[in-house]
C-alpha cells in the first residue's frame, strides 16, 4: 500500500511541475500556448533521445506520460526501436507506429464527444 501512495506522490509532483513550468511560461514570456505545447513535445523528444524519458516515466508514471512531454518521449522511443529493427527507414515509421494508438484514441473520443454534445457559440 505504501508504494501505491509513493507512485501517486511522484506522479502528482512531476505532473504538477510540468504544469507549473507551462503556467510560468504563459505568465512571464511572450510565448503563445501553441508554442508552449510544441516546446513540450520537443522537450519530450529530447528527453527520449538522451535516454532520460524512460527513467522519468518509471518514476512518475502518468505524471510524465499524460502531458505532451509523454507524447514526445513516446515518439523518441518509437524512432529508437524502429531504427534498431528497420534501419534508417525507422526514422520515418517509428513515430507513426509509436503514436498510432494514442492518436487514434484522441480522434475517436473527440468524434464521439462531437456526436454526443452540441457546441454553441459564445455570447458576449
Amino acid at each position: 500500500m505504501g508504494t501505491f501512495f509513493l507512485h501517486l506522490f511522484w506522479a502528482g509532483l512531476v505532473g504538477g511541475l510540468f504544469c507549473l513550468i507551462a503556467q510560468l511560461l504563459i505568465d512571464y514570456t511572450a510565448l503563445t500556448p501553441a508554442r508552449i505545447l510544441v516546446l513540450y513535445v520537443v522537450a519530450g523528444v529530447v528527453l527520449g533521445a538522451l535516454g532520460l524519458f524512460t527513467p522519468l516515466k518509471n518514476l512518475a508514471g502518468a505524471g510524465a506520460t499524460v502531458p505532451l512531454i509523454g507524447f514526445g518521449g513516446n515518439i523518441a522511443e518509437g524512432v529508437r526501436d524502429a531504427v534498431d529493427t528497420s534501419g534508417l527507414l525507422g526514422v520515418m515509421t517509428g513515430p507513426l507506429t509509436a503514436a498510432a494508438a494514442g492518436t487514434t484514441a484522441a480522434l475517436v473520443f473527440s468524434y464521439l464527444a462531437a456526436i454526443l454534445f452540441s457546441s454553441k457559440p459564445k455570447t458576449q
